[in-house]
């Protein structure tokens, strides 16, 4: 391709980047804008500020509305899942990267495999079996079903990350006598950190904002994860549209995890681009 070429096709994608840059933020604006209106003000005008900030509008959302129970379940089963799942990719990565055995070819096409799955394809034999093993409607059920789908993406992810690691070092540690596991905990997975927080923020960010699966195993309110109960507030709005509360609903369960991507952006950047320049 010449070079002209490519710096029209540059300067059209950091347009459209830029313009899908200040959608996002119209749109974040205007939802903290909207949380902190009063009702009549929310309709009053789309673009008019509010004469008070409404703060009592995130007391409702967090207190009366139970979203504070439900967001402390969210962080339990988003911390819990996102250890799980590093915990079980990390090694199996590393030994589909470094490894030569029988079913490396079709154990790693299987993971592939796994990526192009859908939630949906797999809802009701999950559901059988969950019920099955008395795990529906716990935690520790949804942990594991989040732990087993997040699993071939992750795998798939630290298994190329591993392969950019230098043979060199590995060997090294070898020859001065360090056992497998040894090289493995102290020297490779050292290494491996940009790809293991760069897995961590992504599971982290999916498993946060997941809907359907959480939806569909977990049925006790005091179980519900934030999304789950975001959704049954918003199904009370048919009674009392009280939609200010909900902005502020919207505000609590968008901005701790969007916070959170945000300090860890460049540790993201870091891992996806480690070992491209090889």
């Amino acid at each position: 391709m010449k070079t002209n070429d490519r710096s029209i096709l540059l300067v059209i994608g950091k347009a459209l980047l830029y313009i899908w840059v200040i959608f996002i933020l119209f749109v974040l604006g205007w939802i903290v804008l909207a949380s902190l209106k009063t009702n009549q003000e929310l309709f009053d005008g789309f673009w008019k500020l509010p004469e008070t900030l409404q703060w009592g509008n995130y007391y409702t959302a967090w207190v009366q509305s139970d979203l504070a129970s439900y967001f402390f379940n969210s962080v339990i089963v988003v911390t819990v899942s996102v250890l799980g799942i590093v915990l079980v990719s990390a090694p199996a990565a590393y030994v589909l990267s470094r490894f030569k055995f029988f079913w490396k070819e079709p154990l790693t096409l299987l993971f592939v495999i796994g990526i192009g799955i859908p939630y949906q394809a797999v809802l009701i034999p999950i559901y059988l079996l969950l019920l099955k093993t008395g795990l529906i409607n716990s935690h520790l059920g949804l942990i594991i079903v989040y732990v087993a789908l997040s699993l071939p993406f992750t795998i798939f992810i630290l298994t190329g990350f591993f392969q950019t690691l230098p043979a060199e070092v590995e060997e090294a540690a070898a020859i001065d006598g360090a056992t497998a596991n040894t090289v493995f905990w102290k020297v490779m997975l050292p290494m491996a950190r940009p790809g293991l927080i760069t897995v961590t923020i992504l599971n982290a960010v999916s498993l946060w904002n997941e809907f359907l699966l959480a939806k569909a195993y977990i049925n006790v309110n005091d179980q519900y994860t934030l999304s789950v109960g975001l959704y049954q507030f918003y199904q009370s709005m048919q009674y009392n549209s009280d939609w200010v509360s909900l902005f502020a609903g919207v505000v609590i369960i968008i901005f701790p995890i969007l916070i959170f991507f945000l300090w860890l952006s460049d540790r993201i950047i870091e891992g996806m681009t480690a070992g491209s320049g090889k």
